[in-house]
Order: structure tokens, then C-alpha cells, then sequence
């Protein structure tokens, strides 16, 4: 059943006359006799499952990624990427006359010391909500535009 927003805007496109009209190569406007219908869902497309049921382990939700396990060779990898980010962070935020490049890298040696540790636990929570809505028994289906 289509929610309170759907219903309210497609009322609102029941509402307003449209009219299809082209422009041709000389910049005029030409009416068109019949508007093209856009092909509607076939009932055959719909699947014989249960609403807002996917199977187990196909769990989908806004971008309909899964969320691996996490790891610290991922945990490790961000922070080879984000390193050289920060470093040159670090190096110019420092002071004009002090700017030091060895501690600017031993700044974000610390940096990263932080980083990668929040980086792996943040992938922990990640995954723990995931699991949790994969036992209950998935999340309904992803919204339409």
C-alpha cells in the first residue's frame, strides 16, 4: 500500500493537465495526438514470496549493499589511504616557521594509531546491525521513486 507522501503526489499529478508537445528542428512547438504510456508493472514480475521478505542472507536496504565482516586488512587499507591525507593536513597545519616534515609524520603516525582501531570497530557495529536485521527477518523493500 503506497504511503500518505505517494498517495498526496500522485493526486497532485491527477490533478494538473499535462500536454505533450515536441519541438522540431525550426524551434516550433507540434502537439502530439497520443501521449506515450509508460509500460505498467505486470503482475507476472511480482514474486510468489511473502512481502517484505527477502531471502536469508539477501538482506537489502537503501543502496542494497551487504556488509561484509570486518576485517583489519580493510581497517588497514583505509588507513594506507587516508595517511598520506592526513599527513599533508598535518604538515600544513602547522606553523609557518616550525614545518617539519618528520613531525608531521610522527603526528600522523598517532593519527593513524587512532584511526585504523575506530575504523575496525566502527565495521564491527556495522555488521552486528546488519546480522540483527537479517535475523529478524529482514527489512522491508527498498522504497520506490
Amino acid at each position: 500500500m503506497a504511503t500518505k507522501k505517494q498517495r498526496r503526489r500522485r493526486s497532485k499529478d491527477r490533478r494538473h493537465e499535462w500536454e505533450y508537445v515536441y519541438v522540431d528542428d525550426e524551434g516550433q512547438e507540434v502537439e502530439v495526438d497520443e501521449p506515450e504510456k509508460t509500460p505498467a508493472r505486470k503482475a507476472t514480475q511480482k514474486s510468489s514470496k511473502a512481502p517484505g521478505r527477502q531471502p536469508k542472507g539477501q538482506l537489502k536496504g537503501r543502496s542494497g549493499r551487504t556488509v561484509e565482516p570486518p576485517s583489519w586488512q580493510r581497517a588497514l587499507r583505509r588507513g594506507a589511504i587516508f595517511a598520506p591525507l592526513m599527513l599533508i593536513v598535518v604538515y600544513l597545519l602547522q606553523k609557518k616557521g616550525d614545518k617539519n616534515i618528520p613531525a608531521a609524520l610522527v603526528q600522523t603516525a598517532v593519527l593513524l594509531a587512532f584511526f585504523i582501531p575506530f575504523t575496525y570497530v566502527m565495521d564491527t557495529i556495522m555488521y552486528r546491525t546488519f546480522r540483527k536485521r537479517l535475523e529478524r527477518g529482514g527489512a522491508a523493500e527498498p522504497k520506490r521513486r
